[in-house]
């Protein structure tokens, strides 16, 4: 990680049914890095992960950055890490914080749906919001009570009242989407994160009603890496030696780079985090990441090596 910090975990709490909230605090006790509403660190855990977890707290602080974590029934070891081995006192190794999902400046108003676990960077947006006096709306979907984290923080939040709670199991607070979404006004930005269901349903409703992709934001937590019957073999070029390394359909570009011995930075391994992002020189990649917008995938000048291939026989990479 570039730019690491030492951290203290100053409190571990349970905010929710499979979700603690972590508080961190610098080593030295000095301010730490300034952050922007959206923003996110990487976490460096003992079993060599590194995992990204958006700030949730308020972006005026420096004294400290807060996290919510879910633990995943489908963790890789990342989510599972934090919840069973990280404890109060505990010192981490972190990034500085890196903002991938930025709020929108000049916007006349700020629509945030929250999924679940997503809330946790729409909390730090809806305080960011509060303050400057925006007008904006926030609306935190969990399928129960029981699963809705931060809502006695919300509660007695000055923005409380532009808060709406909606749980799957009680029908009189579920999500009416497309009233909610209505047609595109000139504006008024949407905001979206959290699962992946959840996520395609908010943008293909807004994309379905016209809304442009000037004025729709997102940020994907994680993604299942599409391996297909289809996938086949090709090569891969080192512009700066014209070595060539071939992928096979069973290996992800990333992991035939690293078994050339070629050190490319990564992160997520899910197309999500951007961290091993390459250009492209020649060939024609096959976007299979949620992380470069659609119009950045069409340039084909980038691509994500965890996960993305090649419909080309050869690509030529900036390496």
């Amino acid at each position: 990680m570039a730019q690491e910090l030492n951290v203290r975990v100053a409190r571990k709490h349970v905010e929710a049914v499979d979700i603690c909230s972590f508080e961190l605090v610098s080593v030295e006790g000095s301010a730490l890095p300034a952050f922007a509403a959206g923003s996110h660190i990487d976490v460096g855990l003992s079993n060599g992960l590194t995992r990204q977890y958006s700030l949730c707290n308020d972006p005026t602080e420096s004294h400290r950055y807060v996290i919510g974590v879910l633990k995943d029934p489908s963790s890789r070891g990342g989510s599972r890490a934090m919840h069973e081995q990280v404890r109060e006192g505990d010192v981490l190794r972190i990034s500085a914080p890196k903002n991938h999902f930025p709020l929108r400046d000049g916007a006349r108003r700020h629509l945030l749906l929250a999924g679940g676990i997503g809330v946790t960077p729409l909390l730090c947006m809806a305080e960011r919001l509060a303050a400057a006096g925006e007008d904006f709306a926030l609306h935190y979907c969990t399928r129960s009570r029981t699963r809705a984290a931060f809502v006695d923080r919300i509660g007695s939040a000055a923005f409380a009242s532009s808060v709406t709670f909606h749980f799957d199991d009680e029908p009189a607070r579920k999500l009416d989407l497309d009233a909610l979404i209505g047609v595109p006004q000139a504006g008024v930005h949407l905001y979206v994160c959290g699962p992946r269901g959840f996520m395609d349903w908010v943008l293909g409703t807004a994309r379905a009603r016209g809304w442009p992709p000037e004025q729709l934001h997102f940020e994907y937590f994680g993604a299942d890496v599409a391996k297909l019957e289809s996938d086949g073999s090709f090569e891969v070029q080192f512009a700066r030696s014209g070595r060539v390394v071939v992928v096979t359909k069973d290996q992800t570009v990333l992991e035939a780079l690293t078994q050339a011995g070629v050190d490319v930075p990564f992160s997520c391994e899910q197309g999500v985090c951007g961290t091993c992002v390459t250009r492209v020189l020649a060939g024609e990649p096959e976007h299979r990441d949620m992380f470069l917008t659609p119009d950045e995938q069409a340039a084909n000048d980038r691509f994500a090596p965890c996960c993305s291939r090649s419909k080309s026989a050869r690509l030529v990479l900036d390496l």
